[in-house]
């Protein structure tokens, strides 16, 4: 795996263009939606479902999580296994950790690269995208030791081109992050207007990616909801917890959110990513 490493500046000047956790105006989510939630994927989510259904109804049992949304993250992730990337993981993740912006986690993903090795996965499929993540679901390597899984029972883990292991995996991932089988993700909401935002504001702290987080309102139970004049667009129990999100701010479209949107959120800690995930899904399951 160490053998003939060099320097990659590509990986790390993509990383150096990642734009800013501090970025004030964030760009609108309407456009991203239209490009992450198309006829396409939408298509492609289907046909993964029927392909898979031999395996699905099982998965779905075991992990608690629906189908449609293991295959809104197959989807988002890399187009149903069509692009999983050409960089060769040893040398980006060995480059990321040299450069040090984020040594710490690279240094621990190199390691976690080495014991991938070590399984058997051989050094020609251990490519992918240019922040170390790779397979059909782009998990990193220590999230692969972790939390992949043998979907169909053949005895081996295959990530590339098993789609059982794939979506038992992406359903482990999500029930391993907090998902809780019978709730949605969210729900579209009707918002009243006069509603008084300054009110719900989130003044909590949140370690991991704060600034997405507080984009979304303090929670209050869906029936505390209603009272205050936002109402969802289908059924969530009164009792349950929600956070209202209006990505475009008051006026555009706006979410009530349920726990399960925080699973998401750990698997790509950004709102677009999240809310495009749970709408995809609702896309598929129709």
């Amino acid at each position: 795996m160490t053998e003939g490493l060099s320097f990659n500046p590509r990986v790390v000047a993509l990383d150096r263009a990642q734009p800013s956790s501090n970025t004030a105006a964030p760009p609108d989510f309407i456009p991203y939606f239209r490009r992450h939630v198309d006829a396409q994927r939408i298509a492609g989510g289907r046909a993964a479902y029927a392909q898979n259904l031999r395996w699905i109804p099982a998965i779905e049992r075991q992990y608690g999580v629906p189908a449609a949304v293991v295959l809104a993250i197959w989807g988002s992730e890399t187009n149903y296994g069509r692009d999983t990337g050409d960089f060769d993981l040893a040398r980006a993740i060995a480059s990321l950790a040299y450069e040090g912006r984020r040594r710490d986690l690279f240094a621990r993903e190199f390691v976690a690269l080495l014991k991938v090795a070590d399984t058997g996965v051989p050094r020609t499929r251990l490519v992918g995208s240019w922040a170390g993540a790779f397979g059909n679901p782009q998990f990193l390597p220590s999230a692969y030791l972790r939390l992949a899984r043998d979907g169909d029972g053949d005895g081996r883990i295959d990530l590339w081109s098993d789609s059982a292991d794939t979506l038992a995996s992406i359903a482990n991932f999500l029930r391993d992050a907090g998902w809780r089988p019978g709730l949605p993700w969210g729900v579209r909401a009707i918002v009243a207007p006069g509603l008084d935002r300054a009110a719900i504001v989130n003044l909590a702290t949140h370690g991991d990616c704060p600034r997405v987080h507080a984009r979304a309102s303090r929670w209050l139970s869906v029936g505390e909801w209603r009272r205050r004049g936002v109402e969802a667009e289908t059924y969530l129990p009164a009792e349950a917890q929600a956070a209202l999100i209006e990505p475009d701010g008051p006026g555009g479209p706006a979410f009530l959110l349920t726990t399960n949107y925080e699973a998401i959120l750990q698997y790509n800690c950004s709102n677009y990513y999240a809310l495009s995930v749970g709408l995809l899904a609702d896309a598929i399951a129709r």
